[in-house]
């Protein structure tokens, strides 16, 4: 059971505009700053807050009897991805060929929100998780201790890389995104 806020109403409004006001963009890419961490922290410590699966705004549900059919952002690799539940989480699997990755559900709702508050284009810059992710790209901030998760958002280890490749894709099919197709370098941004 997910807990509530002290007037019982679950407002998603109001813990992600108290996040967002302390947020710091720096650059071409988003950065997470550690006022931003602190802040969120002593505002917790303050407040009851729904459960993670209760904060989504964007729930999405595919099965994997019916998965989306998607293509990585230079249209070079198809995969499909599906939602299931892992260890009461809700999760986003992805697979590849023979592999398959796990993502923590919520990403979609904290890389939109992250996007938004970006204001522009943000570069994907997708990497394998045993290799370093270019600072101020999606990839880095999916991995970022910094981020509201304050981690990774993919949870099979060894397989917890290539955010950056896989999940921006599905955001541009649930048009949260608008994203570019080159062969190299591509970018997202919020719509």
């Amino acid at each position: 059971m997910g807990l509530r806020n002290l007037n019982g109403s679950a407002s998603m409004s109001k813990v992600r505009s108290a996040e967002a006001s302390t947020l710091s963009i720096c650059g071409a890419g988003a950065q997470w700053g550690l006022e931003f961490q602190k802040d969120v922290r002593e505002r917790r410590k303050n407040t009851f807050f729904i459960s993670v699966n209760d904060l989504m705004k964007t729930e999405p549900s595919r099965t994997s009897d019916n998965p989306w059919m998607l293509k990585t952002p230079p249209g070079s690799s198809e995969y499909t991805m599906h939602t299931d539940e892992k260890d009461g989480k809700k999760v986003l699997v992805c697979t590849v060929g023979s592999t398959v990755l796990l993502y923590d559900a919520r990403c979609i709702d904290d890389l939109l929100h992250m996007l938004k508050t970006a204001g522009d284009w943000v570069d994907l810059g997708g990497a394998d998780e045993q290799k370093p992710a270019k600072e101020g790209t999606v990839e880095a901030w999916g991995r970022s201790a910094a981020n509201p998760i304050g981690g990774w958002y993919g949870l099979k280890k060894g397989l917890r890389g290539r955010f950056g490749v896989y999940i921006p894709p599905l955001m541009e099919e649930l048009m949260l995104c608008d994203l570019e197709h080159n062969a190299r370098n591509n970018r997202i941004r919020a719509r």
